[in-house]
């Protein structure tokens, strides 16, 4: 756990957020709604988050720093054991635990797991009942009724993550949860996660973004080389998409590598915004055959 880096003023509150949830219930967009900033990859795909992100939300009386994790579901395979494996472990680290769920669409296998997790902490837990643009308000209160009746939340909060609805209001439940604390990160520190990690996920966001089936779960992303230039204001990164098919390749390169300069471009223009500087980015991909199967193959693309 990192170390304060300063003495508590008075009154100020701080500490670690677990965000739960199952797949696709908007844990992401929600983190990066809360930050203001994207820093944590989002698709319509489930299961497009596969490590704990780390985001700290800096308000005049508080330090709420954010651990986005996986979407807990009942894995199939190695690579989603350990998907799994990585959310639940947050729990522990946390001051305060974060359920979202999406009132839309309920996926009661994996919150029947959530819940099961749950009932074994102590820490609080804010229920936030996300996607309530989807649905009528009689449904968000019949949602809430059912809740309470589950588990004994601290606080029950209705929101839409993408439109921002009653965001800042969950920001101020959570931050009244918090224990008193020092400020544990400087004030225009947003991820304490590297670059390199940041650009791997962005690449494999357009990945996920810009194919279909079963491409983007076959898909990992490894940076080779970031190469920084403060003169000239440039960032050259150099990234293999791994896949497990020699077809798989076929897909992500495209007709006459048109794919890959699609997924290359997006990913361009938005690691420029993210990095402050001009990118040049060189894609290659790469068959690891049954990379997901592969202890080895996981732990050297960061599932370990």
């Amino acid at each position: 756990m990192n170390q304060p880096i300063n003495k508590k003023p008075p009154g100020f509150r701080s500490g670690f957020v677990s965000i739960l949830g199952a797949p696709n219930v908007g844990k992401s967009t929600l983190l990066n709604r809360m930050l203001g900033e994207k820093i944590s990859i989002t698709s319509k795909k489930p299961q497009t988050t596969r490590n704990r992100i780390l985001g700290v939300v800096h308000r005049t009386a508080s330090q709420i720093i954010f651990i986005d994790t996986p979407g807990v579901h009942k894995p199939k395979g190695e690579l989603n054991v350990r998907i799994v494996d990585i959310a639940l472990s947050t729990i522990g680290d946390a001051d305060l635990l974060l359920l979202v769920t999406d009132v839309s669409r309920p996926d009661l296998s994996s919150e029947e797991m959530l819940l099961g997790a749950l009932q074994r902490q102590k820490q609080p837990v804010v229920l936030a009942l996300n996607k309530i643009d989807l649905v009528q308000n009689s449904r968000v209160l019949k949602a809430i009724d059912a809740w309470k009746d589950v588990y004994p939340f601290r606080n029950i909060i209705p929101i839409s993550a993408t439109r921002g609805t009653q965001v800042t209001e969950l920001l101020e439940v959570l931050e009244g949860a918090l224990p008193e604390g020092p400020r544990y990160f400087p004030e225009d520190l947003v991820t304490d996660m590297p670059e390199r990690f940041l650009a791997a996920e962005v690449i494999r966001e357009k990945a996920f973004r810009l194919t279909g089936q079963e491409i983007p779960y076959a898909v990992a992303v490894t940076v080779d080389d970031f190469v920084e230039n403060d003169v000239r204001n440039l960032i050259k990164i150099y990234a293999t998409i791994h896949v497990e098919r020699d077809s798989q390749k076929g897909i992500i390169i495209g007709k006459k590598g048109g794919k890959l300069k699609q997924i290359g471009e997006a990913a361009r223009k938005d690691l420029q915004r993210m990095l402050g500087s001009r990118v040049v980015l060189e894609l290659f991909v790469r068959v690891q055959k049954n990379w997901r199967k592969d202890t080895k193959a996981l732990r050297r693309f960061g599932y370990g």
